[in-house]
């Protein structure tokens, strides 16, 4: 038997059901579901310093599981010192099992670890169903070891879904475990 990650199952089993009812569905075709998670992290200090984006490619390699990319410059930007072409951070999209594995980690093990954290706004959405969320330090992931870190970082997590609004984007990740903070 295959390994089938705990909340795939849980979507399947639970949460089909229960957006099916909350937004009447007429095919299960119909209801939202999560995409891509895509995690990026920008390096502005990398213009100086080459190395930094070998870190940012290793530490999100480390929280995500899938080798992580450095992404480049698009265009020359006198005020930053900037070239085209020019490593500026690091991303990873993951898709499937690792993209269901790493937001059970995110819910269960990474957000309790925030200081005092009462849930995650609910103003990240774009109009199109996708979420983006800020987290301000890399070190609330359990696979960063702290002693390590040569420099506190934050980065940028955005979940895209096939959800047509905010709302229908909202319920689902809600019922598949991100705590929004209530109004």
């Amino acid at each position: 038997m295959a390994y089938i990650p705990r909340l795939k199952e849980e979507y399947t089993s639970r949460v089909v059901k229960t957006l099916t009812e909350e937004f009447s569905y007429k095919n299960i075709m119909q209801v939202p579901k999560l995409q891509k998670i895509v995690i990026s992290k920008g390096v502005g200090a990398a213009v100086a310093d080459k190395k930094l984006i070998d870190y940012a490619v290793d530490e999100l390699t480390k929280i995500s599981g899938q080798k992580a990319i450095s992404t480049v410059s698009k265009k020359d930007v006198a005020a930053f010192k900037l070239r085209k072409g020019v490593p500026i951070g690091a991303k990873v999209t993951l898709r499937g099992t690792k993209m269901y594995e790493f937001l059970d980690r995110l819910v269960t093990a990474s957000l309790p670890r925030v200081r005092d954290f009462n849930g995650i706004k609910a103003n990240g959405f774009d109009g199109r169903g996708n979420y983006n969320l800020g987290i301000t330090e890399q070190i609330i992931f359990p696979e960063i070891d702290i002693d390590k870190v040569n420099k506190i970082s934050g980065m940028d997590i955005t979940f895209v879904t096939s959800a047509n609004t905010d709302k229908e984007a909202k319920s689902l990740l809600s019922e598949l475990g991100l705590p929004f903070k209530k109004n």
